[in-house]
C-alpha cells in the first residue's frame, strides 16, 4: 500500500457519527406559537371584555394550553419514536373510542357536538384521531412493506381506517377530511402505483359530495360560498373578505382591526387569518405563508434523511396534517372553498389542537435526532 493510500485509509477510519437535531424546525414552531398568542390576544380582547369582563380571557386559556403543549413536545422529543410501532394500535383504538364516545356524552357548542367536557375541561377527540391516524398508518405500511403496491392491501387499510372517518364525519366533516388526507398522503407516498388512488379518490369525493348535500346546514355553506352577499349564512364569509380587502399592503397596524370588533364571529378561531390580513396586510399574510413553507421544507429534510422507513412515514403524516390545515384554512378565509371550520395550525385559538400539534412536532424532532451525520475527525488528520 502506498503512502498516499495509507493516508486516505487513515482519514476514513477517523470518521465520527454526529447525531442531528432540527433546531430550525424547533425555532419555526416556537415563532409561530408566539405569533399565534399575540394574534389571539389582539383578535379576541374586545369580545372577551364584553363577554367575560376580562380582555385577556382567551389569551390566558391559550397560553395555558400552549405550555401544556410544549411539555408534551418536550416529552415526545425525548421518547424514541420506534416505540409507537408497538403502541399505535392501542393509541388508534383509544382515539376511536373517544370519537364515538363524543356522540353519546359530547357537549353541544353552537349546534355541533364535538367536545367531551370533564369538570369544566373541554377536549375535542377528533384532534387526537389525527395523531392516532399518523402513527397507525405509518405502522401498517412499514409492516406490509412492498405489498402496499397491491390494491388489496390498500383496501384492507381503508377498511381499518374507515371507522375513524365515519365517526369523526358524523359531527365534524372538516376534520374527517383532514384525517383521510393524512392517510391518503402516507399511502400515496409509500406506493409506486397511482391508478388505484385516482379511483379511490373519485369514490371518496362522491361520498363526501353526497354527505355535504344530504345535510341541510352543509349545503347552506355551499350557498354561502357561491353567494356570500345574499345567502343567509354568508355573513361570516363576507365580513372576512372585508377584512382581507381593507388591510392593503402593510395593514392597519397590530391591534387596529375593525372587523374583529364583533363583525367577524369568533374571529380568534377559524377566521384569524382574515384579521392577520387586516392588521398586517399582504406583507404579514405572505410572511406567515413563507414560515409554513419553511416548516414543510424542514419536514422534507427529515423525511429524506430519517433513519428508517417508519420514521419517514410518521413525518410524512405530520407534514400532511399541517399542510392540509394551512391550505384549507387560507382557502376558506379567501372564499376559495366553502367554509369548513378548520383552524390555522399554531395560530388559531384552540387548546386541544395546539396540544396535539405540539406533540406531533415533538415526535418529528425525535425522528430528526435519529439522523446521523458523518464528519471526519480533522484534529488528528495527517498533514499533506
Amino acid at each position: 500500500m502506498s503512502k498516499k493510500d495509507r493516508r486516505k485509509k487513515s482519514r476514513n477510519d477517523k470518521v465520527s457519527s454526529v447525531f442531528f437535531f432540527d433546531y430550525s424546525l424547533l425555532f419555526l414552531t416556537l415563532f409561530l406559537l408566539a405569533f399565534g398568542l399575540i394574534m389571539v390576544y389582539s383578535t379576541s380582547a374586545y369580545v372577551a371584555e364584553l363577554k367575560f369582563g376580562q380582555a385577556n380571557y382567551y389569551f390566558i386559556k391559550q397560553f395555558r394550553n400552549t405550555i401544556l403543549g410544549l411539555v408534551a413536545m418536550l416529552i415526545a422529543a425525548n421518547i424514541d419514536y420506534r416505540i409507537y410501532k408497538r403502541l399505535s394500535t392501542w393509541i388508534y383504538g383509544a382515539a376511536l373510542v373517544l370519537v364515538y364516545l363524543v356522540l353519546v356524552i359530547g357537549k353541544d357548542y353552537n349546534g355541533s357536538k364535538r367536545w367531551i367536557v370533564i369538570k369544566g375541561i373541554s377536549f375535542q377527540p377528533s384532534e387526537s384521531m389525527k395523531l392516532a391516524m399518523i402513527l397507525f398508518c405509518a405502522t401498517l405500511i412499514s409492516m406490509i412493506g412492498s405489498k402496499i403496491d397491491d390494491l388489496k392491501s390498500v383496501v384492507k387499510i381503508g377498511v381499518l381506517i374507515a371507522p375513524a372517518f365515519v365517526g369523526v364525519a358524523i359531527t365534524n366533516l372538516s376534520n374527517a377530511i383532514i384525517i383521510m388526507a393524512i392517510a391518503a398522503v402516507i399511502i400515496f407516498t409509500a406506493s409506486k402505483k397511482y391508478i388505484q388512488f385516482i379511483l379511490t379518490g373519485g369514490v371518496m369525493a362522491g361520498v363526501i359530495a353526497l354527505y355535504i348535500f344530504g345535510v341541510g346546514y352543509r349545503s347552506d355553506r355551499i350557498d354561502a360560498w357561491l353567494n356570500p352577499e345574499t345567502a343567509k349564512n354568508g355573513y361570516q364569509t363576507l365580513q372576512g373578505l372585508y377584512a382581507l380587502g381593507s388591510g392593503g399592503i402593510f395593514g392597519k397596524g397590530l391591534g387596529q382591526s375593525i372587523q374583529k370588533l364583533g363583525y367577524v364571529p369568533e374571529a380568534q378561531n377559524d377566521m384569524i387569518f382574515s384579521i392577520i390580513c387586516e392588521e398586517l396586510g399582504l406583507f404579514g399574510a405572505i410572511s406567515i405563508i413563507i414560515l409554513f413553507g419553511l416548516m414543510i421544507f424542514r419536514f422534507f429534510v427529515i423525511i429524506k434523511h430519517a433513519n428508517d422507513n417508519f420514521g419517514s412515514l410518521i413525518v410524512i403524516g405530520i407534514m400532511a396534517h399541517i399542510a392540509t390545515q394551512v391550505i384549507l384554512n387560507i382557502a376558506v378565509v379567501t372564499n376559495t372553498i366553502p367554509n369548513t371550520g378548520i383552524s390555522l395550525p399554531f395560530i388559531s385559538y384552540g387548546g386541544t389542537s395546539v396540544i396535539f400539534l405540539l406533540a406531533e412536532m415533538g415526535i418529528a424532532l425525535n425522528v430528526s435526532k435519529s439522523i446521523k451525520i458523518e464528519e471526519p475527525d480533522t484534529d488528528e488528520e495527517e498533514a499533506a
